[in-house]
């Protein structure tokens, strides 16, 4: 059988196949849809999403580790992305502990916005009859609190216990070894500057807490854009609803 030779445009879609994956690491059926309508996205897109990964200062294990915070959060939840950083993140030096760290940390993430919440609670029913901190519970937010961007005075003076139960979860809850303390507020700042939950106040905090940390402008703005690129996960629904019709 005599074998028909690949047109121009089919060995155009075949580079743009490789460089996809070279940059991604992946290939999946919205990608292959992608590539037959519009093979300017899947090309463009691989530059665009691989540029923060491949230009920036951040390790590999880093990067892994970022994604696996960012598909893992509970405001994305992106399973098979986060089976393809978690491999990766293994392969690149990541340990068991740093990947349970990163867990610990999602985890913590909701109770920002918690705190928050009851300061304006706070703000707006009054404070007047609210109980004073204890000299130790005091203590431990203000040495745990700017860690966590958790602003927990006032949810303290409102409910003692829930405060000490969160310090409890955030000081015994990580497992033993993991990141250090600048990779937390790395992996913090992606979270909380994500758009999927985008938090202005945490991310602030998060920045203040990491250039005391000796942490980079680089280093931060690279965990800040590595974000960006998860929203290409609502393009890949689109298409593959697409496909189904």
């Amino acid at each position: 059988m005599t074998k028909v030779p690949e047109s121009a445009a089919d060995i155009e879609r075949s580079r743009i196949k490789a460089f996809f994956t070279a940059e991604r690491g992946y290939w999946r059926p919205w990608a292959e849809t992608m590539l037959e309508v519009s093979p300017g996205f899947v090309e463009q897109y691989a530059r665009y999403a691989g540029y923060p990964a491949r230009t920036g200062p951040l390790s590999p294990r880093m990067v892994e580790l970022i994604y696996v915070a960012l598909d893992t959060s509970s405001s994305h939840l992106f399973a098979s992305g986060l089976e393809t950083h978690m491999r990766k993140a293994l392969e690149v030096g990541a340990t068991q502990s740093d990947i349970f760290d990163v867990l610990h940390l999602v985890a913590v993430q909701g109770a920002v916005s918690a705190c928050q919440a009851a300061d304006i609670l706070a703000e707006l029913a009054g404070t007047d009859e609210l109980e004073e901190l204890d000299a130790h519970l005091k203590a431990r937010i203000d040495q745990l609190g700017p860690e966590h961007a958790l602003a927990l005075q006032a949810v303290a003076r409102m409910d003692s216990g829930y405060a000490a139960m969160l310090l409890d979860f955030i000081e015994h809850g990580r497992p033993v070894g993991g990141l250090e303390p600048g990779e937390r507020s790395l992996v913090q700042l992606a979270l909380h500057a994500c758009f999927t939950a985008f938090n202005p106040h945490a991310t602030r905090q998060m920045v203040v807490t990491g250039l005391s940390q000796g942490l980079s402008r680089a280093e931060m703005l690279q965990a800040i854009q590595l974000g960006a690129h998860l929203a290409v996960h609502g393009t890949a629904l689109g298409v593959n609803t697409f496909r189904g019709l």
